[in-house]
């Protein structure tokens, strides 16, 4: 009789074990993006994968100034945050954000797609999206990625 054995991560040097990956926005939508990149932030991709431990890998965004929305998003889409004083709801439109800040709008949605709490925090913080193709990360020896990117669906 042979017993099967169970791999369990300890949560012990988890950040020697983790790849840095580089991905180009180029063209890409940003729903569709941010979804493939926090599935690598949260370690999804991996067949080590725990809920409770911060298993994913570092991730480079370049060219996020290149990415696309579908539909009018550009105008409809807000993005929105309260001051906490009476009356403080702020709101900007997405294309009035990507005109300070292109960078920001990946960082939103990648951040949204992850869980809301200490362990999402700190996968947020191992995303590092820039404007233009450089990056100062080339120390790390980080690996293209190729994000799998389905067509848009039609809307009948």
């Amino acid at each position: 009789m042979s017993t099967l054995s169970t791999n369990f991560p300890s949560g012990k040097n988890l950040e020697a074990s983790r790849k840095w990956y580089v991905v180009d926005a180029t063209g890409l939508t940003v729903g569709r993006l941010a979804s493939n990149v926090a599935m690598i932030l949260m370690g999804k991709n991996k067949p080590s994968y725990t809920p409770f431990l911060d298993t994913g890998d570092h991730v480079i965004i370049v060219n996020s100034e290149k990415v696309i929305f579908s539909g009018d998003k550009w105008q409809d889409k807000l993005y929105r945050h309260h001051t906490g004083w009476p009356g403080g709801l702020k709101q900007i439109s997405a294309k009035d954000l990507f005109a300070k800040h292109p960078e920001r709008i990946l960082e939103y949605a990648v951040a949204g797609m992850l869980p809301k709490n200490k362990l999402g925090r700190a996968m947020v913080k191992k995303l590092c999206v820039y404007v233009g193709p450089d990056h100062p990360h080339q120390a790390q020896k980080p690996e293209k990625l190729a994000v799998k990117m389905q067509a848009p669906r039609r809307r009948a």
